[in-house]
């Protein structure tokens, strides 16, 4: 039954309140009449509502910015809905086409089921592990067979697929479009029919592949589903949305101390939006935040409480009270306390050879753009010499404000 011809129930204080936090750093939620009343309904009747967020294992680590979405999940399952995390791992073999003007390669069962091991055990550092459903698409999709398939197919029409933007654009340029992308933003909506979820949750290039679930649902009779977008988290350059190609992420499984000092690297101005869509702190608390930045405390300080809020949550307080300190013993010029211990044969040795089999460089050429940047330390003084090279010895080389390595030549 359609949301505006259910039974009306009251809109008290907490539904409001459960309604501001949905919305909370929010892109679009849609349609938010619908969602008020399905919060409504289920702060009456005491039955909760079923949030879906699905996945595609398509690698097999995740950043913060994959968080952001987590996170909201996190916080409706706090509020009492059931939060079902799908992992795509019959989707990953289709290949989501969303944003892309080319083919996406599929992957093979082998790298799904391999990066699918790892991608729960790293959202449950985010969502409550004993309160959160877990699904793979592969149960309802792979039984549907050619026959269900087709039915499903019939059930949408090529025009409606065409309103995508990315479809659009490359049927436009004669860039090709294979039969069998249509298909994801099918079987993805056929995902909320299967789960008969009250609201799907995503990153905003996903918008059209959620409102596809509400129509289907609409097709199987079913009640449809509200959508909820989040914005795609900038990385640490503030510019491109982030990614691992980009160089510009922060894992959640990477050190404390890389965490930390990462965190710690991002401007001022985008402090306050990784505030709004990482941070559990409240609204009022962040507000109250910067404006004390606003009347003169150094923003450091805020800057400090967020990261050390998310290296803990990821590691532990002790943790981040130890990256803190180990930040700021760096920032000193001082040396952290366990650096990696690398011995290398073949004195003398060129600065550029030595930086690339240290692992302190990607390759000879980058070293030697390290060294011109001024960005490479040994023994704490800045090299300046390309042609530098190092006798036997031990010696402590610095790479950046974060790469350290104690190198014994011989």
């Amino acid at each position: 039954m359609p949301a505006d011809q259910a039974p009306k129930y009251p809109i008290t204080e907490r539904v409001l309140e459960a309604m501001a936090l949905s919305k909370r750093g929010c892109d679009e939620l849609l349609p938010e009449a619908d969602w008020l009343a399905k919060l409504a309904r289920s702060e009456a009747t005491g039955v909760p509502l079923r949030i879906k967020l699905g996945l595609d294992p398509t690698a097999p680590d995740i950043h913060i910015g994959h968080t952001v979405v987590l996170n909201k999940m996190r916080q409706l399952q706090d509020l009492g809905h059931r939060v079902i995390f799908l992992i795509g791992d019959f989707t990953s073999m289709i290949g989501d086409p969303s944003g892309r003007n080319t083919t996406r390669p599929p992957l093979t069962r082998e790298q799904i089921e391999s990066n699918a091991q790892t991608y729960y055990r790293q959202a449950s550092l985010v969502l409550d592990p004993e309160k959160t459903e877990i699904r793979y698409n592969s149960e309802w999709s792979d039984p549907l067979g050619a026959r269900g398939m087709i039915q499903l197919a019939a059930r949408y029409t090529v025009a409606r697929m065409m309103e995508r933007n990315d479809f659009s654009e490359r049927f436009k340029a004669g860039t090709p479009i294979s039969v069998h992308e249509f298909l994801y933003p099918l079987m993805q909506g056929y995902d909320s029919v299967a789960l008969k979820s009250d609201l799907e949750l995503g990153g905003t290039d996903q918008k059209f592949n959620l409102l596809v679930g509400r129509a289907l649902q609409s097709e199987y009779g079913q009640e449809p589903q509200c959508i909820l977008t989040m914005p795609l988290l900038e990385g640490i350059d503030g510019v491109e949305k982030m990614s691992k190609s980009k160089g510009n992420y922060i894992g959640i499984t990477e050190a404390p101390n890389d965490m930390f000092a990462k965190l710690l690297s991002i401007s001022d101005t985008l402090m306050w939006r990784y505030f709004t869509l990482l941070s559990f702190r409240s609204e009022a608390e962040i507000a109250r935040l910067k404006a004390e930045v606003g009347a003169g405390r150094n923003p450091k300080d805020a800057k400090v409480l967020l990261a050390k809020e998310i290296t803990s949550r990821f590691h532990s307080a002790a943790a981040a009270d130890a990256a803190e300190a180990d930040f700021n013993h760096r920032a000193k010029g001082g040396v952290p306390d366990e650096i990696a211990e690398v011995s290398l044969a073949g004195a003398p040795l060129g600065i550029g050879a030595l930086l690339k089999q240290a692992n302190l460089a990607p390759s000879t050429s980058e070293a030697m753009r390290l060294v011109d940047g001024n960005g490479v330390r040994v023994d704490g003084a800045v090299v300046t010499d390309r042609g530098l090279k190092l006798g036997a010895g031990t010696y402590v080389v610095q790479v950046g404000k974060r790469k350290f390595a104690r190198v014994t030549l011989s």
